[in-house]
């Protein structure tokens, strides 16, 4: 089965379908809402059966290239002392930090470049409305422009706004008491190659970590009840971020002047997408938009690669699309209930609000990384059993058409 299809989302997911079906024959649209191609971004690793995807498509390598160069884990005090550390030296492509650490606006790049040859892009539009029928979905744009297509596949983020024309109120999210944000500041010479980690009382984290862009990424954390917070204005979550981390200590003061000059602010409060369903007639779902198990998950990258990958197949290898997308959610479900299934107490353990806490992780983590059973802790920080989808079903289906 091929025909005419339109993927809404230009990053992870988006771009991997984008390959896969274009090289598999299919005429394929990729709308996006931003202007121009969207890089930067913090980081993301791809493990287990996402390296394979990207070996398949010939981009494993070039990945690892790209990679922001993170060389392992450590947990410091406020006067910046290692209290643990995971080095990725030691433990392969296990452990907090994978092998494979890169920007996401990176990776995305190698997919978007890699799919262009086999896709059409349309920056600086969206869906506004999809019209389903016997013949089709028509789909009209932001633009003006209607258009016909076979098949609508949404590859948005956690908001996935064309999710909702679809699948109106179908979302039922799960909060994880985590409000993040992310940013890039300038990097200073005593900047290393390790994920810098500090946790101050109050379940308030800071964390810095390398890029092969000349800047450090921060990730500042707070572990509470969400509020309304991801609603706010910008200036509003930048000041609420000010006030809370004003006296963390540790490199606060540097984060902070680093923020008010940012040009890549993000900040949201985390959720899982949890859907009932990823398809609904000639529309479905895939990455975030499916699926979104947030970055307490570990593998969302991974997830997106691969269930773009086991997407593509199925709709290559049915003559039926009812038929295929029922077998992709089949092939997939595993794996993301495995990811979702992160304990409710996980967020609050893992950012302590006492110094007392804050001593017990520390030490805890110490333990972990004695070498007597950092393999086990690797295990532990990479996911374990993922219950990965079997792709040897999709051999063979690329066509060299150009």
């Amino acid at each position: 089965m091929a025909g005419k299809v339109l993927i809404t989302g230009a990053s992870i997911a988006g771009n991997t379908l984008a390959w896969w079906l274009g090289r598999a024959g299919w005429d394929v649209t990729v709308v996006e809402r931003a202007p121009a191609f969207r890089d930067g971004g913090q980081n993301v690793d791809v493990r287990g059966v996402g390296r394979q995807v990207l070996r398949e498509m010939g981009l494993e390598e070039a990945a690892l290239a790209a990679g922001t160069g993170e060389e392992g884990t450590a947990w410091v005090d406020a006067r910046g002392r290692i209290a643990a550390q995971f080095l990725t030296a030691e433990l392969g492509k296990d452990g907090p930090t994978a092998e494979m650490e890169i920007l996401r606006g990176d990776l995305a790049r190698l997919l978007h470049d890699a799919a262009k040859g086999h896709a059409t892009y349309r920056y600086g539009d969206h869906v506004i409305a999809i019209d389903q029928n016997g013949e089709g979905a028509v789909v009209s744009f932001a633009s003006g422009a209607s258009e016909r297509f076979d098949l609508v596949l949404i590859a948005e983020g956690v908001g996935a706004a064309t999710r909702e024309l679809i699948f109106p109120g179908e979302n039922r999210p799960r909060w994880m008491n985590m409000t993040m944000a992310y940013f890039t500041i300038p990097r200073v010479a005593d900047d290393d190659r390790l994920w810098r980690w500090y946790h101050a009382p109050g379940g308030r984290s800071i964390s810095l970590r390398p890029d092969r862009h000349g800047t450090t990424r921060v990730m500042l954390g707070v572990q509470k009840p969400p509020e309304g917070e991801q609603d706010w204005g910008r200036d509003r979550q930048k000041a609420w971020l000010r006030e809370t981390f004003v006296d963390a200590g540790w490199q606060a003061s540097r984060v902070l002047a680093g923020m008010a000059e940012t040009s890549d602010f993000y900040f949201d409060v985390l959720r899982q997408v949890r859907m009932p369903r990823w398809s609904n007639g000639r529309v479905a779902l895939c990455g975030d938009a499916a699926w979104c198990v947030t970055p307490l998950g570990g593998i969302g990258a991974t997830l997106a690669v691969t269930g773009a990958r086991v997407l593509a197949g199925e709709l290559s290898r049915s003559a039926d699309q009812a038929t295929a997308l029922a077998a992709y959610e089949r092939a997939m479900r595993p794996m993301v209930d495995k990811a979702q299934g992160i304990p409710g107490f996980v967020p609050r353990l893992a950012n302590p609000h006492s110094r007392a806490g804050i001593r017990l992780l520390h030490a805890v983590l110490a333990l972990a990384s004695r070498p007597a059973i950092t393999a086990t802790a690797g295990r532990i920080f990479s996911g374990g059993d993922a219950k990965e989808p079997d792709l040897s079903p999709y051999a063979g289906q690329i066509q060299e058409n150009g």
